[in-house]
């Protein structure tokens, strides 16, 4: 899908412009044209990309839909890339996903091409439908709308994980199962892939914010400067929280440990009281009252009970030396 939005002061926005029009609009310093490509095949987007004399290979980056977040800077106009993340609608376990998001800045267009929906640029989309003041400031403040609602979104990620890492911990130390293991290793995948998309975006914002573009005004670059802030906040949260999964992770293996040592104690005691009867037994067993045997009657039942005693007995007395030891 293609849509477009022109801007022109004292004049009403126009939207589904026609690509016959785009290189007369363009021509007018004082408008702004905003093209959005979302999921267009490449033989629809191409030509479009190919009217802006854009270099071949930016145009085949921004088809490809395969690279990390990098600033390009090709004299009239700059070609961006970012990577956003949104939550996948799952209940448990839920997950993230993470898309690209290809920007072409000129001094009065701005060309973002994606190939899924995203909440922030639509979002600018209709403020922008609903305003016209978003377009007075030119294409660069444009951009910093769009990108500032991308890095705004990763907010509710940010909580959602620190509920989840609240619920974790509660669930190690009351009922630790494979399943809170499985979400720690959730929680850890998610928040690295998180660093890996902040840490270079940080850079690219900071190249933005100070570094001299001819198709950024030196007034603008405070905005940028801004964004730059809130991704440094953000990594400094992801740290923070990875450090909270690593502990959570730790203390479930302790105390998962701690369980198994106390089940291996448990155990070891039954066997070691248990195994004195089996020496008596087994020794007992053999054939000491055979035919005929060498003893009075009366002996039979003595030995019996004597037997049957120290049985009782051993078991009972290991116990409370062991517990003089401080064994149990």
């Amino acid at each position: 899908m293609i849509r477009t939005i022109y801007f022109f002061p004292n004049k009403a926005a126009r939207t589904d412009i026609p690509a016959e029009e785009f290189p007369r609009l363009l021509r007018n310093k004082k408008g702004l044209l905003w093209i959005d490509f979302t999921d267009s095949p490449p033989e629809e987007a191409l030509p479009i990309l190919q009217g802006f004399k854009f270099h071949p290979l930016a145009i085949e980056d921004a088809l490809q839909q395969t690279h990390a977040p990098k600033i390009d800077d090709w004299g009239d106009y700059l070609y961006i890339v970012l990577n956003y993340m949104h939550l996948i609608k799952k209940s448990d376990p839920w997950d993230t996903e993470i898309d690209e998001l290809d920007i072409f800045l000129g001094r009065n267009y701005v060309i973002t091409h994606h190939d899924y929906p995203i909440s922030s640029v639509d979002e600018v989309w209709a403020n922008c439908q609903r305003d016209s003041r978003y377009s007075h400031d030119g294409a660069d403040h444009l951009l910093y709308k769009i990108i500032d609602g991308i890095v705004m979104n990763y907010m509710p990620i940010i909580e959602k994980i620190d509920d989840e890492i609240d619920e974790v911990e509660d669930q190690v130390f009351d009922r630790p199962s494979s399943q809170t293991l499985s979400r720690l290793f959730t929680l850890k995948r998610v928040l690295l892939a998180m660093r890996r998309i902040i840490l270079p975006q940080r850079e690219v914002l900071n190249k933005m914010a100070r570094d001299e573009y001819q198709v950024i005004d030196r007034k603008d670059r405070i905005f940028f400067r801004d964004i730059y802030d809130h991704l440094v906040r953000l990594h400094d949260v992801n740290e923070s929280l990875r450090d909270l999964v690593s502990g959570a992770l730790d203390t479930y293996l302790s105390v998962v440990n701690n369980r198994m040592n106390e089940v291996m104690k448990t155990l070891t005691i039954i066997t070691t009281l248990f195994m004195p009867l089996t020496f008596v037994t087994g020794f007992f067993g053999m054939n000491f009252f055979a035919a005929n045997p060498p003893y009075e009657n009366w002996t039979l039942p003595v030995m019996f009970y004597g037997t049957l005693t120290l049985m009782l007995t051993t078991p009972v007395f290991m116990y409370f030396w062991m517990r003089r030891q401080t064994w149990v």
